[in-house]
């Protein structure tokens, strides 16, 4: 285990240590040692996931901020090339025509319909390709140049029935955006894993991205058995339906995903998200994990970024700042920014990021497991892991080293 990089401080003088390059073959179309190494970042800055996509910017700027101003990456500065997908699939596709030619490494999309149509035209031009979308299809089957950042939609969902069975809840009701793949994907595995966990699923309700009343389906709970309701979605849909539901007066409790992990959905909830339990990566709630190496590696993330913009990292920063370290510790370790040097030495990755230790291999894309997910609780305001969490939290920390 001691052979895990122990924090960013450690990580980014390794990245420093070699210089030069060892294989070439970069996207920028020069070879010489003071050619930046350019890495394509395509996120929704515009349309429905604009404040998803605008976190993660923020952090993977941070993670190239503090990589240049430790000499950058084998003696060349990194150079971010941004591009905007507007939330759409097809303006995805065209994003990533823009820039193929220029970059080494491609990190994003957040939205899951855009992350599925830019990944079968990175693959094909073997490019190494790190989403920040949590889709299970991207790595089902494994695609090569594919990596996954986020934990998958089943790993979400699986940690949700881990905590619903402790818990001791039987019966349950699940909403899933049926336009969103991330929570199509989602509601797929709670649904084939529910049984497993003993748990039925007594409402079982779609609706669309676009919804504005979720008042029929707050109804279908209260005519039900279901001891809480699950609500698959991301952006707009998660604000909406949880401000609805307190106007309700349904008092089966309401359980919300990752996607509402952060200030973008607390903020607008205010008073009404206190006690509501809310999914998170590891990094969401670091200052309430025991001290070791998992907590400097967010520490060190989350005191720059709150410190530069204001807030705490949500979940959406989490995953951007992990995919930048992921990937600079891919191209030291390849010593080259040569693609297919970089792809496998992602498939042998071990590597603690705030979003967790990752551990990809051949067979395994998305590296992460369900124990580096938290269950929490609005307190004041602010995510705080439930009891259950933090021994299960402690525990992982504990065995990672």
């Amino acid at each position: 285990m001691r052979r895990l990089l122990p924090s960013l401080a450690a990580l980014l003088l390794a990245l420093t240590a070699c210089a030069g390059d060892g294989g070439g073959g970069g996207g920028g179309g020069g070879s010489g040692a003071q050619d930046p190494i350019r890495v394509g970042l395509i996120v929704s800055l515009t349309g429905n996931y604009t404040p998803l996509g605008s976190e993660d910017k923020k952090a993977v700027e941070l993670a190239v901020e503090q990589v240049n101003a430790q000499g950058g990456l084998l003696g060349r500065q990194v150079e971010l090339i941004t591009r905007d997908d507007k939330t759409a699939p097809d303006q995805g596709i065209v994003a990533y025509n823009q820039i193929k030619g220029e970059i080494d490494a491609l990190i994003g999309p957040v939205f899951s319909n855009a992350a599925l149509a830019v990944e079968p035209l990175a693959q094909r031009d073997r490019m190494p390709y790190l989403s920040l979308a949590p889709a299970q299809e991207q790595v089902e089957p494994i695609k090569s140049y594919i990596f996954v950042t986020p934990a998958l939609s089943s790993m979400y969902a699986e940690r949700y029935l881990q905590y619903i069975q402790a818990e001791g809840i039987k019966t349950v009701a699940v909403a899933w955006d049926s336009k969103s793949a991330y929570s199509v994907s989602g509601h797929e595995s709670m649904v084939e894993l529910a049984p497993k966990y003993g748990v039925t699923i007594a409402v079982d309700e779609p609706y669309e991205t676009t919804t504005s009343d979720f008042s029929a389906l707050f109804q279908h709970v209260r005519d039900s058995r279901a001891e809480a309701l699950v609500f698959w979605g991301s952006g707009a849909p998660g604000v909406t339906a949880a401000k609805q539901y307190v106007a309700s007066g349904l008092e089966t409790p309401l359980f919300l995903t990752g996607s509402q992990a952060s200030t973008l959905w607390l903020e607008p909830m205010g008073a009404d998200a206190e006690g509501m339990i809310v999914q998170s990566a590891i990094g969401v709630v670091g200052e309430h994990l025991p001290d070791g190496r998992q907590k400097e590696v967010i520490e060190q993330m989350a005191g720059p970024f709150e410190q530069k913009h204001g807030y705490p990292p949500p979940q959406f920063a989490q995953d951007g700042y992990s995919a930048s370290l992921l990937l600079f510790e891919a191209i030291r370790k390849a010593g080259s920014t040569d693609k297919t040097k970089i792809q496998q030495a992602l498939e042998t990755m071990d590597l603690i990021t705030p979003n967790g230790r990752f551990r990809y291999s051949p067979t395994d894309h998305s590296g992460l497991s369900p124990e580096y997910i938290s269950i929490n609780t609005v307190e004041n305001g602010t995510f705080v892991p439930t009891e259950w969490a933090k021994e299960q939290l402690a525990k992982t920390v504990a065995e990672a080293g």
